[in-house]
This record gives C-alpha cells, structure tokens and sequence, in this order.
C-alpha cells in the first residue's frame, strides 16, 4: 500500500508542478476561442467549464483506464511507475498540448495538426490510420456491453443493434442534446466508483506487493503459469488509458471546440488525463491484491482466468464492486462495463465523422451530410463487427490491433507537438523525451509481438534499438535544417 499511496501523491504533485510548468512552456492568452468565433450550435458550442471536463475526463477515460490497469497488474507494482511517470510527463502532457494546440487552430481535429507539422504525405496516412482506429474502438466497445445486456433478457445482437442506434443518434445529434446532458452522471459514476474502492483500500490496508520488493522482477512475469508477455514493451502496450493513449488525441478537439477560455485548458485537459491516472492506479492496486494479495481473496479460480486478462477484466470489475461494494456495487459495475465504453464508442465515430468532414470540406449542418459520412462509417463497423463475432478470437485480435496504432499515434502526435514547439522556440525536450521514448516501445513491439512480425526477440529488440537511434538521428539532421531556416 505505500507504493500506492507515494504514487497517488505524485500523481497529484505533478499535475500541481508540472502541469503549471508544461502550462507556462505554451503560454495561454485571452484570444478568442473555437467555441466563440465558430459557434454553430452543433460542434462548436460554448460549455460550462465544469462540464467540458467531465466529458474530457469521459471522453479519454471508458473503462480504458479500468481494464488496463487490470491487464497491466499482471506485471506487478512496476505498473504503478509508468502509470505515474506516463502520465504526467507523456500522456497529459500529450493531452493538454494537443487540445491547446487545436484551439490554436481553430478547432482543427489531430490528422490536420499532424499534417501542419509533419507534412501532407504524413497527414494522408494519419487520416486512414485515425478514422481505422475510431472504428475499432467504436467496434470492440459495442460487443462486451451487448454480451452483459443479455443476461439482464433479450438478445445479444437485438442489444447490438440498440447500441448502434444510440452511436447513430449521438454521433449526428448537436454535442450539448445527448452527449453534454448524460456523460457527466456518467463521469460522476466512474469517479465514484473509484473513490469508494479507494476509501475500501484505505479502510481494509491490505498487504499489497511494494515496488522496491518486486525490481528483481523486471522484464519477468509475476505470475508465469498465467503471463507469457514480457514486461517491455507490452506493459506500455496494455496500460495505454491511465499513462498515455493517442486515442485521446482524437477527443481533445471535441472539447477544444467547446472551451470558452485558453486559460482553463490545463485543468480541463492535463487535469482531465492526471485524473485518469489515478482512476488507473486505484484499479492496479485493487488488482494487484485480486491476483497476489496476502492472503491470497482466491479470486485467481474465476473463469477464463488462464485464457488472459482480456476476457477476465470485465469479471474482475464485477467480482471486486460486488463483494466490495454490494448492491450500490453492482450498479456501478453496470456502468462501468456497460455505459462507459459505449460513450468511448459514440465520440469515437463523432470524431471520425468531423475528422472526414474536414477532409472532404463537407458543411456538417445539413442533416445530410452528416448522413453521407455516417451511412459509410457505421457500416463499415459493422462489417468489423461481423468478423469481430464469427471469429472465436476477434475481440482479442482487434483490441490488440488498437493497442499498438493508439500507442503509435501518440508517437505521431508527440512528434507534431515536438516540431510546433521548434518552429515557436518553446522548451521542446518535455514532448521530445517522450516521442523518442514511444517510438522504441511502438517499433520494439512491431518487430517482436506475434499481431504483427513476430521476429526472435534476439533481433527484435536490437531492431528496436535501431528504430531509436535512427529516430534520434533524424530529429538532430531536422533541427539543424529547421534552425538554420529560422
């Protein structure tokens, strides 16, 4: 428990340290925002501060923040670490400086901003690669809440096909009719949720594994008759939500078009992600004791255990509020398995909507054309979702598919924040270290991880080595040109 309680000061310190100090590298002003100067009472609206935040906070968070940790704690308190150095240095840092950087460009989605900074080639690429990665969060977010509706009555595919029309209604409907009136009691569910583990936590004391206890256990598995993944780089692949997750590049111009002030940009944005991290951190520690507490809760015989965290996460979630926190438990439990990635799923396929628009330069007020991009998108979802269903392993398959491009786009976006803080001669080391840092583990686990080359690790990790140098390399040779130019 110490490990725990050190981690959720730093967590709290580096959004009070670090956040004012990445906010005083951008350098905030009183200009006139997105939401004001391109009202049009459908994406761009002004909304209460409070608000915007607890639908940022919901936005980025799901339940990618719960089933990530419980994947992640598999590989014992080291979770912890990246969870808390992740979070603050990389992934809110990523969060505020892309949203701040949207505002700047008049609520541009992140394809455009890549494009402004790292080319349009790059940009063309981005646009495929989001709109591919929205659709499978919107994808792999329907089936699992489908599954658990079934066992309160119907049928699995009559949810399916409920769930769709909501993502329809939601996707096309103005931002402030659904989106803005239902994800803040949603938001309030999952922080409470969190908050009544952590008060459990505080009350109970339990014998957790301590960090300086378990470095022996670095890049070895905490439990080998369960685990075969090693620790680099699958942990910064599995806890994604809670550390730094490019998908949250993809929301935080939701929000940018809705902000009424630059200045609150850091506690909506980096507060927004820093919060994630500690929803994260409670759910690793809970689950560090749900797996090798002392004594031992036995909840290690629950089924599909050895099949992987993938499928017994949701379990997990339903064990722990049930037992812990009894009916109000299982209430919430509904909302964190069920409610939640549902409204990951619906502003997924929002932004994929208005990523598309800006590309094909289609006025999003008309009814129609909101249809025009929709009709495709949904389709094409359903069409993974087929797949997804006929295939024993699908929902594995494609969720590890959209770990690794959503820890590959924050390398991208890391990069585009790198090159516009060059080109304004801001302190470009705070998203310089972490791009360099992304691109290792992204680059180490496409040449070892069996979804993609599946290389012997003795020329996979020195092919990741090299993937870094030659990025490093790259970086000083733009520099230099970059800086000669100016």
């Amino acid at each position: 428990m110490i490990s725990f309680l050190v981690s959720f000061v730093a967590l709290v310190l580096g959004y009070l340290l670090y956040g004012h100090f990445v906010e005083k590298v951008f350098g905030p002003d009183d200009r006139v925002t997105p939401a004001v100067s391109k009202s049009d009472g459908l994406d761009y609206i002004v909304l209460p501060d409070w608000k915007v935040f607890m639908i940022q906070f919901l936005n980025i968070a799901g339940t990618g923040p719960i089933f990530g940790a419980i994947m992640g704690a598999k590989f014992g308190p080291v979770a912890y670490l990246w969870i808390v150095f992740g979070c603050i240095f990389a992934g809110a840092t990523h969060d505020y400086l892309s949203g701040m950087l949207s505002m700047r460009h008049d609520g541009a989605s992140l394809p455009e901003l890549i494009g402004d900074y790292l080319g349009k080639s790059t940009k063309q690429v981005m646009l495929v690669f989001t709109v591919l990665l929205l659709m499978m969060v919107g994808t792999v977010f329907v089936y699992s809440p489908a599954v658990i509706l079934n066992s309160f009555g119907g049928d699995t595919m009559l949810w399916v096909a409920i769930i769709f029309i909501y993502y329809i209604i939601a996707t096309m409907l103005p931002i402030d009719k659904i989106i803005g009136k239902v994800y803040p009691l949603f938001a309030f569910s999952l922080l409470f949720m969190a908050g009544a583990l952590m008060i459990w936590l505080f009350l109970n004391w339990p014998t957790l594994p301590e960090v300086w206890t378990n470095l022996g256990n670095l890049g070895l598995e905490m439990h080998p008759d369960l685990f075969k993944d090693q620790i680099f780089p699958a942990l910064f692949i599995t806890i994604a939500c809670g550390a730094i997750s490019g998908f949250h590049g993809t929301q935080t111009p939701l929000m940018a078009r809705c902000v009424k002030s630059e200045k609150m940009g850091r506690p909506i944005f980096y507060g927004a992600m820093i919060t994630e991290g500690v929803v994260a951190l409670i759910w690793a520690a809970v689950s560090s004791w749900f797996f090798y507490g002392d004594p031992a809760p036995g909840y290690l015989l629950i089924v599909d255990a050895k099949q992987g965290f993938m499928t017994s996460a949701p379990a997990v979630v339903n064990l722990v509020c049930n037992d812990w926190l009894g009916v109000v438990g299982a209430v919430l439990a509904m909302l964190g398995v069920v409610a939640a990635p549902i409204t990951s799923g619906d502003t997924a396929f929002r932004s994929a909507r208005l990523i598309v628009s800006e590309w094909l330069k289609l006025n999003q007020r008309p009814i129609r054309n909101r249809l025009a991009i929709c009709i495709p998108l949904f389709a094409c979802s359903i069409a993974m979702l087929v797949w997804q269903i006929e295939n024993p392993d699908g929902f594995n398959t494609i969720w590890q598919y959209f770990g690794f491009s959503n820890q590959a786009l924050s390398a991208f976006t890391l990069w585009a924040l790198t090159v516009y803080l060059v080109r304004h001669k801001k302190l470009y080391w705070i998203t310089l270290i972490p791009a360099l840092f992304m691109t290792w583990v992204c680059a180490t686990f496409f040449f070892v991880s069996k979804q993609t080359l599946q290389l012997p690790e003795s020329i996979g990790y020195p092919l990741g080595i090299v993937s870094l140098v030659a990025a490093i390399v790259w970086f000083c040779i733009w520099y230099k040109k970059e800086t000669t130019k100016q």
